[in-house]
């Protein structure tokens, strides 16, 4: 496994919406790839200001903990769509404490099984998620914004393989469907 697979200040991700869980999987086992986890709680606390300025500017504040993996991430999303940066940490409470010293509440707590693989240059997360459904995602995280429409068509073709289409794509980050359910 190599972290350089979420290196960069851009992240090229094409989410889509899976009918079987296990149909993807067994795809997946006859592709080579490498796996980082599988099947980890990933439980995230989003945050923003009382007047919701990060929402206003499109932007996502959220400290991410993964078990039993142990990882702990900052991860600031927007405001562009593929504008994406997260550093690991190794203390997520007191990075929240910062966070409420500051002023920041927490306006969203959501958690999903996650999995996460390696393919080549890319990686793909196989999410579960209460109440909403399963999900693949294929990304590739980069600091030069000149490949970010190649690396989509690359990824488009990926997820072919799977038998994804257009169709099966989710447009709606996971904190939006999260909103929407009133978790």
């Amino acid at each position: 496994m190599s972290n350089d697979h979420f290196k960069g200040k851009y992240e090229v991700e094409l989410k889509y919406r899976i009918d079987s869980k296990l149909g993807f999987l067994h795809t997946l086992s006859s592709i080579p790839h490498d796996v980082m986890f599988e099947n980890n709680l990933e439980s995230d606390l989003y945050f923003d200001s009382p007047d919701r300025t990060l929402q206003a500017q499109n932007k996502s504040l959220c400290i991410r903990t993964i078990e039993p993996s142990g990882i702990n991430l900052w991860i600031v999303k927007g405001p562009e769509p593929d504008r994406c940066e997260a550093t690991n940490i190794t203390d997520s409470r007191s990075a929240v404490s910062m966070l409420e010293n500051l002023g920041y509440a927490v306006v969203l707590k959501a958690q999903k099984t996650r999995s996460i693989f390696f393919v080549d240059k890319f990686h793909i997360t196989v999410d579960s998620l209460a109440d909403i459904g399963d999900f693949a995602e294929f990304a590739i995280m980069t600091d030069d914004e000149s490949k970010l429409s190649g690396y989509k068509a690359e990824l488009e073709l990926l997820a072919c393989k799977f038998g994804l289409t257009n169709t099966d794509l989710q447009t709606k980050s996971y904190k939006q469907m999260f909103t929407e359910i009133g978790a």
